[in-house]
């Protein structure tokens, strides 16, 4: 698959993704007092691609309380696949188990599963 993207043209690699998001979050009007918010993210994204529709996935979120001091950072290690359905409709399903390495502060998890189903619909068929 290609697509256009200033003026170049790319192609999706057949063997995965390599990226990442990150996000800032502020609180600047509201009830007084409500705890202000100020909370940086960034979620780096591996996925590997396998055979028969299968991957390898790593997409934990590092967490970072600006406002308490609070932050934690997990590293994520899962396995997903994905279906072709009836009628062009995509299935992706996914177990990610994420294990917190680092954490600054109470409330971190030590464990968590992030796990998930979504669906692709064709538009215009």
């Amino acid at each position: 698959m290609a697509d256009r993207s200033g003026g170049r043209r790319r192609r999706a690699s057949k063997m995965g993704l390599l990226g990442g998001l990150a996000t800032y979050q502020r609180s600047f009007a509201g009830v007084d007092d409500r705890e202000d918010v100020n909370l940086l993210t960034f979620q780096p994204i591996l996925n590997f691609n396998l055979s028969n529709g299968w991957y390898l996935r790593s997409s934990a979120t590092w967490n970072f309380n600006l406002e308490s001091g609070n932050s934690y950072i997990p590293v994520g290690a899962g396995v997903g696949k994905v279906f072709q359905l009836d009628k062009g409709v995509t299935m992706n399903a996914f177990v990610e188990s994420q294990y917190t390495v680092w954490h600054d502060g109470p409330g971190a998890p030590r464990w968590q599963i992030f796990a998930g189903v979504n669906f692709q619909l064709p538009v215009g068929r």
